[in-house]
């Protein structure tokens, strides 16, 4: 009788240890579950905050933004948007603004520190703004159909290519632009005094002028100063 209760007792402490050790392992189970739950979402969140966030494109360099400009007005100039005033305006500020790179290179072993970029982005900010109202503002070049007038569309176009191409400096375009500007208020000023036509000496005189800018326009695209990349 004795035996047999103990053999009772034997086997209700074995089916509590088995209880108590399945209660364990399912508060293991969820414990670890809640765990990875926590670190999916943790990581889920990362994932999304990642993909949503795309990183600021890199700042033009001095020179790329120089020549980009460049595009832009040599485009203008092609197109009839730019007048040989308003290019040449643009032109000279265009070199003023290599000019002063170019001085703060040499004060500092070739280097442009973050303020001289800072300075000279600001400036290529105003300049890139005044190209924008330039080619979209009333003043557009007329050149007529006749062969003053296409003579002049036909330079224009040189200087347009010399521009985009990097033949001809900044500098050079403004002094090309500022002969044709010459040109084109000699023929205005010579209709106006005409009825509206240039007399066959006008034509000759104007002829004399443009022959004189078509080889300046050739020098400059084929001499040494062109635009640095």
């Amino acid at each position: 009788m004795i035996r047999t209760k103990g053999l009772g007792i034997l086997a209700v402490a074995g089916a509590s240890c088995l209880l108590a050790l399945t209660a364990t392992a399912q508060s293991s189970s969820t414990t670890s579950s809640g765990a990875t739950g926590s670190g999916s979402s943790a990581a889920s969140g990362t994932s999304t905050t990642s993909s949503n966030t795309k990183p600021a494109p890199p700042p033009g360099t001095f020179n790329q933004r120089r020549n980009d400009q460049q595009q832009r007005i040599g485009n203008g100039i092609q197109s009839g948007q730019l007048t040989a005033g308003e290019t040449q305006h643009l032109e000279n500020r265009e070199a003023g603004i290599t000019k002063e790179a170019q001085q703060m290179r040499s004060q500092d072993d070739g280097h442009l520190t973050a303020a001289d970029r800072a300075k000279l982005n600001r400036q290529q900010n105003a300049t890139s703004r005044q190209i924008y109202q330039d080619k979209h503002n009333a003043n557009t070049a007329h050149y007529g159909n006749n062969e003053v007038g296409q003579r002049r569309e036909n330079q224009q176009d040189r200087i347009a290519q010399g521009v985009k191409s990097g033949q001809m400096t900044a500098g050079e375009a403004a002094r090309a632009e500022h002969q044709e500007r010459n040109i084109n208020h000699q023929v205005a000023a010579d209709r106006a005094a005409n009825g509206g036509k240039l007399t066959p000496g006008e034509k000759q005189q104007i002829n004399k002028e443009q022959n004189k800018a078509s080889k300046s326009i050739y020098n400059k695209k084929h001499n040494e100063a062109t635009r640095k990349p």
